[in-house]
C-alpha cells in the first residue's frame, strides 16, 4: 500500500519519471567516459597537484550535460565553452586582485553567474570552475590568466568536439541541437500523453521539467489563438469553428448577442450547425464563446472555409 502523500512528497523532491531506455543510459555513460579520459590526460600534461584534479571534476559535470542531455540549452557548445572560460577568467581575477578571504570564492561564483547570464552561456559547471580558480592552489595562482587558456579552454573544446563526434553516430542524437533532424510541425489537439510519447521517442533528457513543458505548450497554444476571433468579430448569423480535429470539431452559428452591462459579461445564443452536438442550441458567456471559437468560417458547397479577420473577402479553405 502506498504511503499517503507519497506522490506529493516525490513532487516536492523533484522526482520525475524516466523516459530513457537502458541503451540510452549506456550510450550517455560511455560517451562521457571517453571524453573525460581525454580531458584527464590533457589536463595532467601541464598541470599538477590538486588543481588538476579539481579542473577535471568541473569538466565531469559538463560531460554529464553534453552526453546525457545533448539537446539541452545548458549543454550547447557556447554554454560549455563560454560558461567555463568566462567563469575561469572572473575567478582568476578575484584570486589575483582581491585579498585572500573566505568570501572571495563565493563572490567569484556570484560574479560568474552574472557574466554567464548576460552573455547567454549559463552553464552550471562554470560556477564550479570559478570557485576552482580561487581555491585550486598555488599552481593556478602561478599560471594566472593562462589558466583560462590551459587547461580550461582546451578542456572545454575537447568535450565539445568529442560530443559532436560521438553523438553523430546515433541518428536520434544531434549535437549541437541546431543539427537536429527533428522537424517541428503543428499537430492539432496535442495532449499531455502525446508529449510523454514524444519524449520517449526522442530518448533524451531535457532541461525543462515535464510540467513546465506543458505550460510552454499551453502558452504557445494561447499565442496561436491570439490572431483568432476577437469580440469585434462576433456577428449575429456568423459561423464559427473550434478548429479541433476529428469528432471534437464543431461549427456554431450565432443567433443572438446580448451585450454585458453593470460589469457583467455579455451572452451569446448559438446553434450547432455541424460536428459534435449538431442540431442543438445553447447559450454562454461571450468570454467562453471567444475561448471556444478558433476562427470564423463560411459555408462553401458541402464544406467550410476559414475567413481571416484581415481579409474577410478572401476565405482560406480549412
Amino acid at each position: 500500500m502506498a504511503f499517503p502523500g507519497w506522490d506529493r512528497l516525490l513532487d516536492l523532491a523533484g522526482w520525475r519519471h524516466d523516459t530513457t531506455s537502458h541503451r540510452e543510459k549506456l550510450i550517455s555513460a560511455v560517451g562521457a567516459t571517453i571524453a573525460l579520459l581525454l580531458v584527464y590526460w590533457v589536463t595532467h600534461l601541464g598541470l599538477v597537484g590538486e588543481g588538476a584534479l579539481w579542473v577535471t571534476g568541473s569538466m565531469g559535470a559538463s560531460a554529464v550535460l553534453a552526453f546525457a542531455m545533448p539537446h539541452g540549452v545548458l549543454s550547447q557548445p557556447w554554454s560549455v565553452i563560454g560558461g567555463h572560460t568566462l567563469s575561469a577568467t572572473f575567478g582568476v581575477a578575484c584570486l589575483l586582485w582581491f585579498p585572500a578571504g573566505p568570501w572571495v570564492a563565493a563572490f567569484a561564483v556570484g560574479g560568474a553567474i552574472i557574466l554567464m547570464m548576460y552573455c547567454r552561456c549559463l552553464h552550471p559547471p562554470g560556477g564550479a570552475t570559478a570557485m576552482i580558480a580561487v581555491l585550486g592552489g598555488p599552481e593556478i595562482e602561478a599560471a594566472g590568466f593562462g589558466f583560462v587558456l590551459y587547461p580550461v579552454l582546451l578542456d572545454t573544446i575537447i568535450i565539445v568536439m568529442a560530443a559532436i563526434a560521438y553523438n553523430s553516430f546515433f541518428e536520434w542524437r544531434r549535437y549541437p541541437v541546431a543539427l537536429s533532424r527533428f522537424q517541428i510541425a503543428r499537430p492539432p489537439g496535442i495532449a499531455p500523453e502525446d508529449l510523454q510519447h514524444a519524449l520517449k521517442q526522442m530518448e533524451s533528457f531535457g532541461d525543462v521539467d515535464f510540467e513546465e513543458l506543458l505550460r510552454v505548450v499551453d502558452l504557445a497554444a494561447q499565442h496561436a489563438r491570439s490572431d483568432g476571433v476577437a469580440e469585434q468579430d462576433l456577428e449575429p448569423e456568423g459561423f464559427y469553428s473550434n478548429g479541433l480535429p476529428g469528432e471534437s470539431w464543431a461549427v456554431r452559428q450565432i443567433i443572438q448577442i446580448t451585450p454585458g452591462w453593470g460589469g457583467r459579461s455579455g451572452r451569446i445564443r448559438y446553434r450547432v450547425i455541424k460536428g459534435v452536438g449538431e442540431g442543438g442550441t445553447g447559450i454562454c458567456k461571450t468570454s467562453y464563446f471567444l475561448h471556444w471559437a478558433r476562427y470564423r468560417v463560411a459555408p462553401i458547397g458541402d464544406g467550410w472555409e476559414r475567413l481571416r479577420s484581415q481579409d474577410r473577402a478572401t476565405p482560406t479553405k480549412v
